[in-house]
């Protein structure tokens, strides 16, 4: 797991690359504590910070191959690299390393990107061919690791693993796009391949990308409609499925416990990590460390069903409690090293710097579990609505308008579904807008009017609807959440909040073979609306907690509700005062108000999300930003 950053040019001198490379790395240490590197070829000069997971002696980046054309900068982890270097020394390749890094470079050398679709795990890698004269970058099928570019239109590129090692270069402008801040409030994230800034965009999952005098072209190598195997066999009987199952998910687990590190997982009182962590205590070795967030609010806490899920599976378990206050008093840290805005995340950052200070490198989590096995309200949603439209549309147009208008004037659910309503014109609409956060009118009466814009659909929604035609309703449903909520809030921040604390955080759940196993199987087997998840539980029964299968799923929260009317509340305040608000420009000092006393006012504990959302939001545009040296 590493930071990986570059700057190619045919044009700057190699001076001025090789100091924006320097300070993209120094901006990027909390990624690669344990080595870092840099290197020349040509137009492009390429930097890496690395956190040593396999073969830590070894591995330095960037990595050549020996004849000098290939130099390679990584971030990620191959989990079937010891696969692939068998049957690349079988070629002729002699390997030096016992390091992914060197398998990767080797298979780039020997299939070039071809190689892509023989990779299982998390990536984003920058290769630059001596020889060709190019650059090619690709990030993995999911979206696991980061990866945003900067072009300009002289014909340089500048990349990194992080928004914030970007603008430490002193080459990339830091503007607030306002299109953006649309989006953002649309669906608590920018959605690749669109960033927060607007002279940076992100590679989407499943793109990679070639640099070639001074021109770039981006493509997609892997998508959701490609995700089924064509070697796999549809189970036909679910006891077929359920062994099938369990055989699958001991292999992703497998594969994602090798390392040269210490390997931890975090553990909470619900499913989808107490099936990692029992699955990974099968394995023997060591006794595994386990580790929870609770909260001094009985409550939202799951401490007690942790501990109990560890005692039952054997774990050297860790808790820690986080109350407001903490929060509280480290906030500005916090929100400093936002490498975009959320309204997500700070469990993740306390889990992880937990972990990392309990000795582990590298740890599991559950997450996309509930994107493949229906554990979302959006997989009873979809169909429901589904239904329902072709009545809707049915009905005078005049009428139409006239309940959208009253919608319009109502709660926030009605206002939700007025703008389902008017804009589920295909199913994969329909799926992605399950994830809405601000209802459309109320996003248009936050922003200033010259920062307003029209809706935009999200931007999966044209390959959904055309990668997936055909699909059912559930398989559609998934395939949004995974591409939508999953890759764009869930995994960025992963990975923003993990590294943050050095620690590389590994999903075993949203590994290709898995998903490409599933999207064969008929969805009757992988998803019971009366019991969601029921095909994960029943694939892992043995193993499991007998308290654990009779537990109602609760969604992990932070009490954000209580703590922003306790300690929470100084910084709201300051941040939606009308000097803060209108600092920028983008916003309605009125409006954002209106919402801030409102959320005071009233008792809707489900509100607290699009509150705090608005001003992380609104602190981050307002941060100091470098500008260009």
């Amino acid at each position: 797991m590493c930071g990986i950053a570059g700057y190619v040019s045919p044009n700057r001198d190699p001076s001025v690359r090789t100091g924006a490379v320097a300070r993209m790395n120094a901006a990027m240490t909390h990624r690669g504590p344990d080595d870092e590197g840099a290197g020349t070829w040509g137009e492009a000069t390429l930097g890496m910070r690395r956190l040593a997971i396999f073969d830590p002696a070894h591995g330095h980046q960037p990595m050549s191959t020996p004849d000098g054309r290939w130099h390679l900068v990584f971030n990620g982890a191959i989990y079937n690299f010891r696969a692939l270097r068998a049957e690349l020394e079988s070629a002729g390749r002699v390997f030096h390393t016992a390091c992914d890094t060197e398998v990767l470079l080797a298979a780039l050398a020997h299939w070039g990107e071809p190689a892509l679709n023989r990779l299982r795990g998390m990536f984003a890698f920058a290769a630059w061919d001596s020889h060709e004269h190019t650059l090619l970058l690709a990030r993995d099928p999911f979206g696991i690791k980061p990866l945003y570019l900067h072009s300009t239109p002289a014909g340089d590129l500048l990349f990194a693993s992080e928004l914030n090692a970007l603008l430490a270069s002193g080459r990339v402008p830091a503007a607030i796009d306002p299109q953006a801040v649309n989006a953002y409030l649309s669906y608590l994230a920018v959605p690749a391949p669109q960033t927060i800034y607007r002279n940076i965009v992100s590679l989407r999952p499943g793109e990679c990308a070639v640099w070639r005098a001074g021109k770039l072209a981006v493509k997609t190598y892997w998508s959701p409609g490609k995700a089924g195997a064509n070697e796999v066999t549809p189970c036909r009987t679910r006891a077929e499925f359920t062994t099938g199952l369990r055989a699958q998910l001991e292999d992703t687990i497998r594969a994602h416990v090798v390392a040269d590190v210490p390997v931890g997982a975090f553990l909470s009182g619900g499913l989808d990590s107490t099936v990692l962590v029992a699955l990974m205590t099968r394995l023997g070795g060591a006794r595994l460390k386990t580790f929870s967030i609770g909260f001094d609010d009985p409550g939202y806490s799951e401490a007690d069903a942790a501990a109990a899920n560890a005692r039952h599976l054997g774990t050297d378990h860790h808790a820690s409690v986080l109350t407001g206050e903490r929060v509280a008093d480290e906030l500005n840290r916090i929100l400093a090293a936002l490498d975009h805005p959320t309204g997500d995340g700070i469990n993740t950052y306390y889990a992880s710097q937990a972990t990392r200070a309990g000795g582990v490198t590298v740890a599991l989590s559950g997450l996309g579990a509930d994107e493949l096995f229906g554990g979302y309200p959006s997989f009873r949603n979809v169909p429901r609505l589904a239904r329902w439209l072709p009545c809707w549309r049915a009905l005078p147009g005049g009428l139409r308008e006239t309940l959208l208008a009253r919608w319009d004037r109502g709660d926030t659910r009605r206002r939700k579904l007025a703008d389902t309503l008017r804009h589920s014109g295909s199913p994969a609409a329909l799926a992605l807008l399950q994830r809405r956060v601000f209802a459309e009118s109320t996003r248009r009466s936050l922003l200033h009017p010259d920062a307003n814009s029209a809706y935009v659909p999200h931007p999966e929604e044209a390959s959904l609807a055309a990668g997936l035609n055909g699909a059912d309703l559930f398989a559609l449903t998934s395939a949004a959440e995974l591409r939508g909520y999953m890759a764009d809030v869930l995994l960025r921040d992963s990975d923003m909040m993990s590294m943050r604390h050095s620690l590389e955080l590994r999903t075993p759940f949203v590994d290709r073979p898995l998903v490409g196993w599933l999207a064969r199987q008929p969805s009757v087997f992988r998803y019971t609306p009366a019991r969601p998840k029921a095909a994960l539980a029943e694939a892992v029964r043995d193993l499991l907690p007998p308290a654990l299968l009779t537990r109602p799923k609760r969604g992990f929260t932070l009490p954000f509700a209580h703590w922003m009317r306790g300690p929470l509340k100084p910084f709201l305040e300051d941040t939606f005062a009308t000097a803060s608000v209108e600092r920028s420009g983008l916003f309605s000092a009125d409006a954002v108000q209106r919402h801030w006393r409102g959320y005071l006012a009233g008792n809707d504990t489900a509100e607290w999300s699009r509150v705090w959302s608005l001003a992380v939001l609104i602190a981050f545009v307002n941060r100091p930003r470098p500008v260009i040296s």
